[in-house]
C-alpha cells in the first residue's frame, strides 16, 4: 500500500532534519524515530528516499552559508591544478583535502546502499550507534583538551592531505543511523590535532558532496515512489530543512568557538538508554 505523507509530516520531518543535520546527534537517527512515531514505515524504500532527498536543502544552507568561502576554495584549487606558485596557496591544500575526504563515504555508501536503506534502518542500530559513539566523542575531547593546553592544536593553515583523508574515513561509520556524520568527521578532527572550530567547518564542507550525491542518487532511484509521498510535500520539506539548518549552522558554530561537545555526548546517551528501554519493553518497535 502506499506511503501518504501529509504536510504537517512533510514540515516536521524538515525541522527534524534541519535541526540534526550539522549537530553530532545523527540526523538519521532522529528522522528514523520522527518517522516511527509519525506512523511512517521507516523500512519503505520512498520514506527512506525522502529523508535523504530534504537533505538537499540542509546542504543548499551550507552552500549559502559559506559562499564566499567555497568560492575561495575552489578558485585556489583550481589556480592550484596549472600553476606551482599557486599550490603554495594554503587554500589550496585545504581544498584538496575536503575533495580527498569526501570521496570514501560516497563509494562505501554506494556500494553498501542495500544495507544502509535495508537491515540497518532499524530503532537498535539507532540506539547502539548514539551511545557508542558518544564514547568516540568524549575521547576526542579529552584529546582535545590536552592539545589545548600544550599549544599544539593545527588551524585551517594546518590541515593537511592525511587529515583530509583520515576525516573522510571516519566519516563512512556515520553511514551507520545513530552515529551522526558530524560527529564522526568533528571527532576525527579533534583526534588528528584540529582545533574544534576548523574541525566543525571541514565537517560542513565534506557535508556538501556526501549528501548531494546521496539526494541525488536517491530522487533518481525512487522517482516513481515518491509520486505517492507528494512533489508538494517533498518541496516543503526541503524548504523547511533549508531555513532550519540555516539556522542551526549559524548557531553550533559560535558554540563550538567557546564550548565542548559534551552536551551532545550526555544527551546522545540519555537518548539511546530511552530507545533501549522502550525497545526492550515493548512499548515500541524497531521498525
Amino acid at each position: 500500500m502506499p506511503v501518504e505523507l501529509s504536510y504537517l509530516q512533510a514540515v516536521v520531518l524538515g525541522i527534524v532534519e534541519g535541526l540534526t543535520e550539522f549537530l553530532p546527534i545523527s540526523s538519521t537517527g532522529h528522522l528514523t524515530i520522527a518517522e516511527h512515531l509519525l506512523g511512517l514505515p521507516v523500512d519503505d524504500r520512498a520514506v527512506t528516499a525522502y529523508t535523504a532527498i530534504i537533505q538537499i536543502g540542509a546542504i543548499a544552507a551550507t552552500f549559502i552559508f559559506f559562499a564566499k568561502k567555497i568560492a575561495r576554495l575552489f578558485l585556489a584549487w583550481v589556480r592550484g591544478l596549472s600553476s606551482a606558485p599557486a599550490r603554495e596557496d594554503r587554500d589550496y591544500g585545504l581544498a584538496w583535502a575536503v575533495v580527498v575526504g569526501s570521496l570514501p563515504v560516497g563509494v562505501v555508501g554506494f556500494l553498501a546502499r542495500d544495507l544502509i536503506s535495508g537491515p540497518l534502518r532499524t530503532l537498535w542500530v539507532v540506539a547502539i550507534g548514539l551511545i557508542v559513539w558518544s564514547a568516540v566523542i568524549w575521547v576526542a575531547e579529552q584529546r582535545h583538551d590536552v592539545l589545548q593546553r600544550e599549544g599544539r592544536q593545527r588551524g585551517e593553515s594546518g590541515v593537511t592531505l592525511v587529515d583530509g583523508l583520515v576525516i573522510g574515513l571516519v566519516q563512512c561509520f556515520a553511514l551507520v543511523p545513530g552515529v551522526s556524520r558530524s560527529g564522526a568527521t568533528i571527532s576525527a578532527g579533534l583526534l588528528r590535532g584540529i582545533n574544534r572550530v576548523t574541525a566543525t567547518e571541514l565537517s560542513f564542507f565534506m557535508a556538501i558532496p556526501a549528501l548531494t550525491a546521496a539526494g541525488l542518487f536517491e530522487l533518481l532511484q525512487a522517482r516513481d515512489d515518491l509520486g505517492a509521498l507528494g512533489v508538494g510535500q517533498m518541496l516543503v520539506g526541503i524548504l523547511v530543512a533549508f531555513a532550519v539548518a540555516y539556522a542551526s549552522i549559524a548557531w553550533l558554530l559560535r558554540f563550538v568557538a567557546t564550548n565542548s561537545l559534551r552536551p551532545f555526548v550526555w544527551y546522545r546517551v540519555a537518548l539511546g538508554a530511552v530507545l533501549v528501554v522502550a525497545l526492550s519493553s515493548g512499548w515500541i518497535s524497531a521498525t
